[in-house]
């Protein structure tokens, strides 16, 4: 680790254990081979809480020009057009960086730097809706398990270290952004929470989902976890996958009759997407 990255390792972050910088920064040092499997090489977003998980926060796309030389960094835009020079998760000092600057939340891009045409990561999200548990949650994860099981398809779950599942489908690199529509906002796998209780979001096997809750996985526990049980994840880089089967359910419904669903607003208006807007919020003709 390079000098003088964690400055104030004293100052709490969390507050339900008093949990610190230098904390966080041990737990990312303590879990870096799993991270760096799935976050390494990828552009990410930072979210920042210089006052500790209670306090206000920001997201922060772009480098700021005071950053080191070492940081590397890549080129990243939106189907807006928009663009942003990103932090690139190259190693743990490249997290431990962003660590120092109160960032307690990486959002990470579905592709790696060094090939940004093609998404390599199929993300869906299960986040609960008012009034569904986390019981809801894990009964539509099983149905999600089961339908990708049938297609050939194998998919990883994790927590989101709040209410809810992700689940990952490693890709062959053949797709772009509009065949493979990753969730709009998928946090990293291993990467924590702005929560008091210092919570992660934690890979974990299909075996495990009726035992567990997301509320159980924070840095005071994970990294004792990993050495217990592994990683859940090891092999999924090992075993890139094909988008065709879902690719094919999709055209036929399509060819049935079925809308495409709203795309997030940065993306063009797609033909057969139905309004973003309420019926009552639409210009009148």
């Amino acid at each position: 680790m390079r000098d003088g990255l964690i400055t104030h390792p004293d100052k709490v972050l969390f507050a339900e254990r008093g949990e610190t910088k230098g904390d966080l920064a041990d737990y990312y040092l303590r879990v870096a081979g799993p991270l760096m499997r799935v976050m390494g090489g990828r552009p990410v977003l930072l979210e920042r809480f210089p006052e500790g998980a209670g306090g206000p926060s920001f997201f922060q796309k772009r480098v700021p020009a005071s950053a080191p030389d070492w940081l590397q960094t890549t080129t990243v835009s939106t189907p807006n057009g928009t663009t942003a020079r990103a932090l690139v998760a190259v190693d743990t000092d490249h997290v431990l960086w962003a660590v120092n600057l109160g960032c307690l939340g990486f959002h990470v891009w579905p592709y790696l730097a060094s090939d940004s045409d093609h998404a390599d990561e199929l993300r869906i999200d299960l986040d609960p809706s008012p009034g569904v548990d986390f019981t809801g949650i894990r009964r539509a994860a099983r149905e999600l398990q089961q339908l990708l099981a049938e297609l050939g398809i194998t998919g990883y779950p994790k927590t989101t270290g709040r209410r809810g599942l992700h689940v990952y489908v490693k890709l062959q690199p053949r797709w772009d952004s509009y065949q493979v529509r990753a969730a709009a906002v998928a946090a990293g796998a291993w990467s924590v929470r702005a929560r008091p209780g210092a919570q992660v979001s934690a890979p974990i096997a299909w075996a495990e989902l009726d035992d567990i809750h997301p509320d159980q996985f924070t840095i005071a526990s994970l990294a004792a976890r990993l050495e217990a049980v592994g990683d859940p994840w090891l092999g999924m880089n090992d075993d890139p996958q094909s988008l065709e089967p879902l690719l094919a359910m999709s055209e036929r419904d399509r060819a049935g009759g079925l809308q495409d669903a709203p795309w997030p607003p940065v993306y063009p208006k797609q033909p057969d997407e139905p309004p973003r807007v309420a019926p009552s919020r639409a210009k009148k003709p």
